[in-house]
């Protein structure tokens, strides 16, 4: 019985170690949207079943879908440039 419950033990512990791992790692996008040329920026992207994406500005804060768009992935260091340059100007 004791080994039954290191082993669960352990693999909670590992689950939990993945999950801190995953947890820190965000991946970066700047998004364009060519009718418009506006530059946006966001961690997370969800697609529709049209074929539109849809995101959270980091800029803004608020929630866009565009038709038609691109999508880039970019550093960390390039996405906090951009929001938080975007930021301190509105100040």
């Amino acid at each position: 019985m004791g080994g039954m419950m290191r082993r669960t033990l352990l693999n909670l512990c590992v689950l939990c170690a993945l999950a801190a791992v995953l947890g820190g790692c965000s991946t970066y996008y700047r998004v364009n949207d060519p009718a418009g040329s506006k530059e946006y920026y966001t961690t997370d992207i969800d697609e529709t079943k049209t074929g539109a994406i849809s995101f959270k500005d980091a800029k803004s804060g608020s929630e866009v879908r565009l038709q038609s768009s691109e999508v880039k992935k970019i550093s960390e260091e390039e996405f906090k440039a951009a929001v938080e340059g975007e930021k301190k100007t509105r100040k």
